[in-house]
């Protein structure tokens, strides 16, 4: 059975950092791109950031860059976003992903809210 468990969200001040995990079983890991998505209320889902499965290449989304990295830990099955100088138009529901061309998994997510 497939899972991706999310964790580590919760409510920090502008300004802070958060580190999410993404737990994931029930698929081969390492070969899977991953992703971090986020959600705010009343908008679209959004990518935030990817990394391959070897972990040798990343891409972040321009309201990422410079703030956020993205890892990977293929031996534990582990995906993270660090997130540091947050602001409050960082709050979402934060969603991992998993992703292989027509094989797509997705997290049921973790809630960051910035605020003060």
């Amino acid at each position: 059975q497939v899972q991706l468990v999310e964790s580590g969200g919760g409510l920090v001040q502008p300004g802070g950092s958060l580190r999410l995990s993404c737990a994931a079983s029930g698929f081969t890991f390492r070969i899977y791109v991953m992703s971090w998505y986020r959600q705010a209320p009343g908008k679209e889902r959004e990518l935030v950031a990817t990394i391959t499965g070897a972990g040798g290449n990343t891409d972040y989304a321009d309201s990422a860059k410079g703030r956020f990295t993205i890892s990977r830990d293929n031996a534990k099955a582990m995906v993270y976003l660090q997130m540091n100088s947050l602001k409050s138009e960082d709050t979402a529901v934060y969603y991992c992903n998993a992703d292989r061309g027509p094989l797509r998994y997705w997290g049921k997510g973790t809630l960051v809210t910035v605020s003060s």
